[in-house]
């Protein structure tokens, strides 16, 4: 049975299909545009300097968010990647590596931490916000999938395989739909042959927001729109967040989630 045919997806929708899935090509024309605009990055909103802790997805490792954290750092932020080598899944001590990785620069800096995620890393940065809050600025997910069934992603079975752990009908992801209770942007795009951009929709309105993007799925870490939401989004002052807005060029870039931003029943 694929994932597709899974009753569960059924019901939550399908896996992205073959169209999208070979749209995944255009990645390195989003990292070759990410790099080309670098003399303009300076034009993106500046940093206050507070760390930010990048988690890579499925497979990848720091090296995949190589552009990401090297935007960041020229922005002013204290960037650090997971150092775990390989994302693998979270297998035992994974999580805990990552919140110590966490505590530590909260201690070193005497500040709070914004977490980005990317894929599987934004599963890990909710969780970890979930855990200490009060160490945790904002977070920021990128085609993260945190609700529906897992299996409503075409790297179900990389998951299984790398991590050892079977996905069933409701294991895990259950409890992933809560946002954290800290700021929390969800930047997804409607084209990611990867995730069903519906696994990445945040539906609650209380400091917790949608940034849709034209972007694949393996090139959002480089994506310009992405880069420049991520900025806009840390350069936030502590305490006063503000949701995104799609005024002037914007609305050009970004999409319009405000008809998904109602609560929903999650469905079981």
């Amino acid at each position: 049975m694929t994932g597709a045919d899974h009753p569960d997806a059924q019901t939550h929708g399908r896996a992205p299909g073959p169209l999208l899935q070979l749209l995944e090509l255009r990645a390195p024309w989003e990292i070759g545009a990410a790099l080309l605009l670098r003399p303009c990055w300076r034009l993106a909103p500046s940093g206050d300097g507070h760390p930010v802790l990048v988690l890579p997805g499925l497979t990848a490792n720091d090296g995949s968010t190589a552009v990401m954290r090297r935007f960041l750092g020229s922005l002013g932020y204290a960037v650090s990647g997971w150092g775990q080598g390989l994302n693998l899944g979270p297998r035992e001590g994974v999580l805990d590596k990552a919140q110590a990785t966490l505590r530590k620069l909260a201690h070193e800096h005497r500040r709070k931490v914004s977490l980005i995620g990317w894929s599987l890393g934004g599963v890990y940065a909710r969780e970890m916000a979930k855990i200490d809050p009060a160490l945790v600025r904002s977070v920021i997910t990128l085609g993260t999938p945190f609700t529906g069934h897992p299996r409503q992603t075409n790297a179900w079975r990389v998951y299984e395989l790398a991590s050892g752990h079977k996905l069933g009908s409701h294991d895990l992801h259950g409890p992933l739909r809560t946002a954290p209770p800290v700021p929390t942007t969800s930047i997804w795009s409607r084209t990611d042959g990867v995730v069903a951009w519906q696994c990445s929709v945040e539906p609650r309105h209380h400091e917790a927001e949608n940034i849709e993007v034209e972007a694949s799925h393996i090139g959002l870490g480089a994506n310009p729109a992405v880069l420049y939401a991520l900025a806009d989004r840390l350069a936030l002052p502590e305490g006063q967040w503000a949701p995104f807005h799609r005024e002037g060029w914007r609305s050009l870039v970004y999409g319009d989630t405000e008809s998904l931003r109602h609560p929903h029943p999650v469905k079981t």
